[in-house]
């Protein structure tokens, strides 16, 4: 296969060798940093009990969040209270528990509170499990904590009614998924030249790419996100929900990632609208409240 003769990014003959040009992304990557560095500040003049507090906004909104962009509706109030519960943060009453919003809680915790964690295959096994314990989605039966196998044919992400779908992207045969996780996983576990931010934003992307489950392939690639974001930030706080802003602009963040999975091996486009995410829904806390910027 020629260079340029190709649908599919994976199917380049560089793939998975990503390029970005750094120059250009230096000024867009110094507004993020320094956007992170005034949150950071502003926290760290509010005291212990209300970075707390803000914390506990910001992952309850993307455990909200990060289901909503699938279709799914959590509750806030048990969401807040698994999330309160973990924390050991004293809310008042607590929500009755829900074994879904157990798992989705678990899976985000575990991304941000362990970040600097290896991340293995038994990992992304256990956050799989988290997301689906009841081993369907929906009415489907899936394969849970185990790579996808096609047996029902390629993994596809389509749009549209029944009949008149539109095919976005198609991912790696399930025969490669070994391989190339394998080949994923040392690189995001190896200590890089790269800028964390650019990291975050390559490892979402090339997860999703590979999409390696029957299901929930987009929570865990945003799960990668949020991890890596924490390394970034050198903090297992989060003030802010990456899941949020890609929910507020969806469409956008869907095209541009829609373009890079057909495009080349060239992402420098695909971070104008991470880093947008990564800086565009702030918690700003103050000693009278907790509002969202």
């Amino acid at each position: 296969m020629n260079d340029g003769d190709y649908k599919y990014v994976w199917q380049a003959s560089d793939w998975p060798n990503w390029q970005y040009d750094l120059a250009a992304l230096a000024v867009p990557m110094a507004a993020v940093s320094r956007a992170q560095g005034l949150l950071l500040g502003r926290l760290a003049d509010v005291g212990a009990a209300l970075r707390v507090q803000a914390s506990l906004v910001a992952l309850t909104e993307d455990v909200v969040k990060t289901s909503e962009i699938e279709g799914e509706q959590l509750n806030v109030a048990s969401v807040r209270s698994s999330i309160a519960r973990r924390l050991g943060v004293d809310i008042g009453a607590l929500a009755p528990m829900d074994r879904h919003v157990e798992g989705v809680v678990e899976m985000v915790l575990d991304a941000t509170a362990n970040s600097p964690a290896p991340v293995t295959q038994a990992r992304l096994f256990g956050w799989h499990a988290a997301l689906f314990p009841t081993g369907y989605s929906g009415l489907a039966k899936i394969q849970v904590a185990g790579w996808r196998d096609d047996a029902s044919g390629p993994m596809q992400v389509v749009s549209g009614p029944l009949g008149r779908q539109k095919v976005h992207f198609e991912a790696p045969p399930a025969d490669r998924l070994a391989v190339e996780v394998e080949h994923f996983l040392a690189w995001l576990n190896a200590d890089s030249a790269e800028p964390p931010l650019i990291k975050a934003g390559l490892g979402h992307v090339w997860l999703v790419t590979l999409h390696p489950f029957d299901d929930g392939n987009g929570r865990i690639a945003r799960a990668i996100g949020d991890l890596l974001l924490a390394r970034a930030d050198g903090s297992p706080q989060r003030f802010y929900s990456l899941s949020a802003q890609i929910q507020r602009e969806r469409k956008a963040h869907y095209d541009i990632l829609e373009r890079t999975q057909k495009g080349t091996m060239d992402v420098t486009a695909w971070y104008s609208g991470f880093w947008k995410a990564c800086s565009g829904r702030w918690i700003r806390p103050s000693k009278r409240s907790m509002p969202f910027s």
